[in-house]
């Protein structure tokens, strides 16, 4: 019997095992190569039937997705390929996109993965080749105008501080989804240096986190490489940062999804320098300055009172037991 039992648990954990090799061998398989080219079509669709749960696209070497899409709660962006990304749901398993306005930067290794019920998550690599070849005329796209940001709220911070960014403000209606962004300092949102032409993939903008509601249930995801993402069941979002460094300066947008459309909020952080001037720190000098001043003109006046009182009481003493060497002040004084 025994011997049955433990034939029967090789079988089972064979099977895994075939399974598991067999979907590693599709998805490498499905590692595909494709031209970098103006409405380009990255297709990831999930050769499996089920429910899907959600889509995420992300791009080598960073870990925050560029894409995110739910089929109840809709999509969210990375400012950098807003209004450039669109899924083209052509199935109910489908996850491929599209992308406009392309440069040179969209070259590169993209990652889609899949989450479906019940059999889990699928996933696909799509390197995107740049041939280096010219645009047609008509494609060539002029390059926009930076934004203004306009930051709602302003933080300073002094390098080693603990700090937190909260976007919590009241939302008109009820929020879904909720995502935060970072921009460093000197970027417009949508751009900055990219990978093998002297930019840093590093001040690229990226999600740091997301919150939204999936079955009544609060779920949160943190992308973030330094601090911490927390999310409140009201889906409002902050970042705790820890012993603030340099890097951590910068642009900070909360984008919201509610039934009434989406709200976004900004927050700009800065650090102070070492000697970074504070007018409220310059005017607490001045007002401990002027108080210490006030409390030694009062004690000096004082004590001269004091002496004078002193003074003028020994002087009518010594006048009572000499009548004889009263001033004539002295009488007008006492009348």
């Amino acid at each position: 019997m025994e011997a049955v039992q433990k034939n029967h648990w090789y079988f089972m954990v064979l099977l895994i095992v075939l399974s598991f090799l067999k979907v590693a061998s599709q998805q490498r398989e499905d590692a595909i190569t494709v031209a970098l080219e103006e409405g380009m079509v990255l297709e990831c669709m999930c050769p499996w039937d089920g429910n899907l749960s959600m889509v995420s696209w992300t791009k080598h070497p960073e870990k925050a997705p560029i894409a995110v899409f739910h089929p109840e709660y809709g999509v969210a962006f990375s400012h950098q390929y807003r209004e450039r990304i669109e899924f083209l749901r052509t199935t109910p398993m489908d996850a491929s996109i599209t992308m406009k306005n392309i440069t040179h930067q969209d070259a590169g290794l993209y990652h889609c993965s899949i989450q479906t019920f019940p059999q889990g998550s699928w996933t696909r690599n799509i390197q995107v080749d740049d041939l280096d070849e010219a645009l047609p005329a008509d494609d060539i796209i002029e390059t926009p105008a930076p934004e203004v940001i306009e930051a709602d709220v302003e933080l300073v911070a002094r390098r080693s501080d603990n700090l937190t960014i909260s976007c919590n403000h009241e939302h008109n209606g009820t929020v879904y989804q909720v995502t935060m962004e970072k921009l460093d300092l000197g970027l417009p949102w949508g751009g900055g240096g990219g990978e093998g032409e002297g930019g840093d993939s590093s001040q690229q903008v990226g999600i740091l986190g997301l919150c939204r509601v999936v079955d009544g249930g609060l779920v949160a995801e943190d992308y973030t490489q330094r601090g911490r993402v927390n999310c409140t069941d009201s889906l409002d979002i902050s970042l705790q940062l820890t012993e603030v460094v340099e890097e951590d300066g910068g642009f900070y947008r909360c984008h919201f999804i509610t039934d009434t459309g989406s709200q976004t909020t900004t927050v700009l952080l800065t650090l102070s320098n070492p000697g970074f001037f504070s007018l409220s720190g310059y005017m607490l000098y001045i007002y401990t300055g002027v108080g210490v001043a006030a409390i030694l003109l009062l004690s000096v006046f004082s004590l001269l009172a004091l002496r004078l009182r002193k003074r003028y009481r020994r002087e009518e003493y010594r006048l009572k037991l000499h009548p004889s060497q009263r001033p004539k002040w002295w009488q007008w004084h006492r009348e």
